[in-house]
C-alpha cells in the first residue's frame, strides 16, 4: 500500500557530487526540492581520490562557481592542500586542484544543504518513477512512499545495479560497501532507455604509520593563498603535503605474473573502463615500455591516518594488492586499511538527453552525473547545476539554459555527452575544447556570472562586486591603449633589468605588454595607474592584451560556430523522407534528433555532404524530397 510521503516542485535523486548542486540550484531559484539519498552520512561523499580540480576539472570548478554552484565554496573551506597545475605553460592550461578533507568536506556539504530554504533531506532509496500519460510526475522509495513533484532529477553515481569486483570475489554493492540502487535500474530498463555497463575503480589505502615518506618526494601546497570560489575571502594556510613515488620493474614483473587472477583479464569484468585512469595491471600491459609509473601518497583528512594511493587503481585479489604495494619505495611495510576494488554500474547512453538534460523518452525528468556515463565528481557538478537550473526553469514557464561549446567546459561536456555519446567513463579533457584560449581558468566569472544573476544564483551584493570588477578591467585596458611611453632612462631601465629590447620610439603601453618578458607590474611601474588595482584586474587585463591576436582569431571562430548553431532545425523534419544523406546519418540524426545544423554536424558519421543537403531540405520547408 502506497504511503503519500508529499509534493515537491522537484525530486533530486541522490546527494552525491550532481545531486547536491541539482538541489541547491532549483531551491536557490525557489522550487520546493526534495532530495532523497539512500544514505545521509554519504552526502557528496567521495569513493576514489579525494580532491577537487585538475587540467579542465579545476575550470569546471571556477565555472559551477559564477553560475552560483556550491563545490568551489566547499572545497575552499576543507581542503588541507592547493596548488596550481601547468604554471610553466600558458594561461589556457593553468588548472587549480585541491586535496580535500574527506570527511570536512561531506559534513560542510551535508550542513549546507540542511541550512537551505526550500530543501527538504531524506534518507530513502528510490525503486521506480511515477510516470502518468508518458509524463514523469514522481517517485516511489523501497517503503512504498510515494513523492510527487513536477521534474524529477536522477543523479545516481555508480549505484545502479552496482557490482563490487575483488579478484574473484563478486557482490551486489554501491561504492564502498553502501547499498546498490538495482530495481531503479531495472526500471528504467523497462521504461524503454537503452543503458551501457560501465566500469570504475579505486585503490587501496594504506596506514600513515606504515609507510616511509623520506624514500619519497615531498609534494607541498602552494605558498600563494589560492581559491575556486570567487567569493571566497579566508584562506586555509595550514596545508598538508603529499609524496610522490614510483612503481619499479619488481612491481611490474609481479603484476604481469598474476595476470591470471586480474578480473580485468579473465572476464570476471564486462563494463567498459574509463581511458584515461586505468589500472595499474592496465597500465602495466598497455604501456608495457615504461619502467617506471607515477604514485602520488595523499591524506584522507586531517583526522586521519589513512592514504590514498593514487595511481595504484586495481581490482586485483586483496593479497596481490598488498604484495604490490609493498614493492614501491617507501611502501615496504605498508599496511593497508581498505582493498582497492572495480565496481560495475549501468549508465543511460546519453544521447537520449536534450542538450537541457532532460530526457527524450520522459519528460519532466532529468539525468546528471555518472548516470550520464562521465567520470569525475567535478562533472558531475557541472551537470547537476546545470539539470537543476532546467528543471527550475521548466517548472517556471521560462526558456532552458544551453551552454555552448564557446561559452564554458561544462558546455562542451554536455554537447559531448548528447550530440557524440561516449562508449567508455567520459574525463573532461583541455583538448576537448576547441576554443580553450576563451574557456580559461581565470575568466570563468567573466564568462558566465551574468548568467548566473539572470537565473537568479548570484545574490545582488556579489554581482555588483562583479560588475565592479569589469568595469575596472575595461577602464585599465582602455587607458593603457591611450598611453604611449617614451624611452626616458626609466623606461630603458625597466626594459634592461627585464632582459628585454629597449625602446626607440613611443610606444603605446597596450602593445608593450605583449613582450614575453614583461608582465602588467612592469606596465604599472612605468605608467603608474591613478587609482590601486586589484591583482585579479590587473591579470584579466595582462591576460587580455599579451594574448589578443590569439583571442581575437578565437573569436572569429566562435562566431562562425554560432551561425551554423543559429540555424535551427525545426520539429516537423522527417529524416526518413531526405533522399541523399547517408544510410549511417539518417540513423543518427534520427536517434540524436539535433536542435541545429550545429550540433548535427558534431554527430559521429554525418559528414559535410549531409549538412549541406539538410540545410537545402529545411529551406525548401521539407516538401520536395532532395534527388542524389
Amino acid at each position: 500500500m502506497l504511503y503519500k510521503g508529499g509534493e515537491f516542485d522537484v525530486i533530486v535523486v541522490g546527494a552525491g557530487h550532481a545531486g547536491c548542486e541539482a538541489a541547491l540550484a532549483t531551491a536557490r531559484m525557489g522550487c520546493s526540492t526534495l532530495l532523497l539519498t539512500i544514505n545521509l552520512d554519504t552526502i557528496a561523499y567521495m569513493p576514489c581520490n579525494p580532491s577537487i580540480g585538475g587540467p579542465a576539472k579545476g575550470h569546471v570548478v571556477r565555472e559551477i562557481d559564477a553560475l552560483g554552484g556550491e563545490m568551489g565554496k566547499n572545497i575552499d573551506k576543507t581542503h588541507i592542500q592547493m596548488r596550481m597545475l601547468n604554471t610553466g605553460k600558458g594561461p589556457a592550461v593553468y588548472a587549480l586542484r585541491a586535496q580535500a578533507d574527506k570527511v570536512m568536506y561531506q559534513r560542510e556539504m551535508k550542513k549546507t544543504l540542511e541550512l537551505e530554504p526550500n530543501l527538504v533531506l531524506y534518507q530513502g532509496l528510490v525503486e521506480r518513477l511515477i510516470v502518468e500519460d508518458g509524463v514523469c510526475k514522481g517517485v516511489v522509495t523501497q517503503t512504498n512512499t510515494e513523492y510527487l513533484a513536477k521534474a524529477v532529477v536522477l543523479t545516481t553515481g555508480t549505484y545502479l545495479r552496482g557490482k563490487v569486483i575483488i579478484g574473484d570475489l563478486a557482490y551486489e554493492s554501491g561504492p564502498n560497501n553502501q547499498q546498490p540502487a538495482v530495481n531503479l535500474a531495472h526500471h528504467l530498463m523497462e521504461l524503454g532507455f537503452d543503458m551501457v555497463r560501465f566500469k570504475t575503480g579505486t585503490p587501496p589505502r594504506i596506514n600513515k604509520k606504515s609507510i616511509d615518506t623520506s624514500q619519497m618526494e615531498i609534494q607541498p601546497g602552494d605558498e600563494e593563498p589560492r581559491a575556486f570560489s570567487y567569493e571566497t575571502t579566508e584562506y586555509i594556510t595550514d596545508q598538508l603535503p603529499c609524496w610522490l613515488t614510483y612503481t619499479n620493474e619488481k612491481t611490474h614483473e609481479f603484476i604481469q605474473n598474476n595476470l591470471h587472477r586480474a578480473p580485468m583479464y579473465s572476464g570476471a569484468i564486462e563494463g567498459r573502463g574509463p581511458r584515461y585512469c586505468p589500472s595499474i595491471e592496465d597500465k602495466v600491459v598497455r604501456f608495457a615500455d615504461k619502467s617506471r609509473h607515477q604514485i602520488f601518497i595523499e591524506p584522507e583528512g586531517r583526522e586521519t591516518l589513512e592514504m590514498y594511493v593514487q595511481g595504484l587503481s586495481t581490482s586485483l585479489p586483496e593479497d596481490i594488492q598488498l604484495q604490490i604495494v609493498r614493492t614501491v619505495k617507501g611502501l615496504e611495510n605498508a599496511e593497508m586499511m581498505r582493498t582497492g576494488y572495480a565496481i560495475e554500474y549501468d549508465a543511460i547512453v546519453p544521447t537520449q538527453l536534450w542538450p537541457t538534460l532532460e530526457t527524450k523518452h520522459l519528460p519532466n525528468l532529468f539525468t546528471a552525473g555518472q548516470i550520464n556515463g562521465t567520470s569525475g565528481y567535478e562533472e558531475a557538478g557541472a551537470q547537476g547545476i546545470i539539470a537543476g537550473i532546467n528543471a527550475a526553469r521548466k517548472i517556471q514557464g521560462k526558456d532552458p539554459i544551453i551552454l555552448d561549446r564557446s561559452q564554458a567546459y561544462i558546455g562542451v561536456l554536455i554537447d559531448d555527452l548528447v550530440t557524440k555519446g561516449t562508449n567508455e567513463p567520459y574525463r573532461l579533457l583541455t583538448s576537448r575544447a576547441e576554443y580553450r584560449l576563451l574557456l580559461r581558468h581565470d575568466n570563468a566569472d567573466l564568462r558566465l556570472t551574468d548568467l548566473g544573476y539572470e537565473v537568479g544564483l548570484i545574490p545582488e551584493d556579489r554581482y555588483r562586486r562583479f560588475t565592479t570588477k569589469k568595469e575596472a578591467i575595461n577602464k585599465e585596458i582602455d587607458r593603457l591603449r591611450e598611453i604611449k611611453v617614451r624611452p626616458t632612462p626609466d623606461v630603458q631601465a625597466i626594459l634592461k633589468g627585464m632582459g628585454t629590447t629597449e625602446i626607440n620610439n613611443a610606444v603605446e603601453l597596450a602593445n608593450l605588454i605583449k613582450r614575453p618578458e614583461l608582465g602588467y607590474s612592469e606596465i604599472a611601474r612605468m605608467s603608474p595607474p591613478p587609482e590601486p588595482i586589484a591583482p585579479d584586474v590587473a591579470e584579466q587585463v595582462e591576460i587580455q592584451l599579451k594574448y589578443e591576436g590569439y583571442i581575437s582569431k578565437s573569436l572569429q571562430q566562435v562566431e562562425k560556430m554560432r551561425r551554423m548553431e543559429e540555424k535551427r532545425i525545426p520539429e516537423w523534419v522527417d529524416y526518413s523522407k531526405i533522399s541523399g544523406i547517408s544510410s549511417e546519418a539518417r540513423e543518427k540524426l534520427e536517434y540524436v534528433r539535433p536542435l541545429s545544423l550545429g550540433q548535427a554536424s558534431r554527430i559521429s558519421g554525418v559528414n559535410p555532404a549531409d549538412i549541406s543537403i539538410l540545410m537545402v531540405y529545411i529551406e525548401q520547408g521539407g516538401k520536395t524530397a532532395l534527388k542524389s
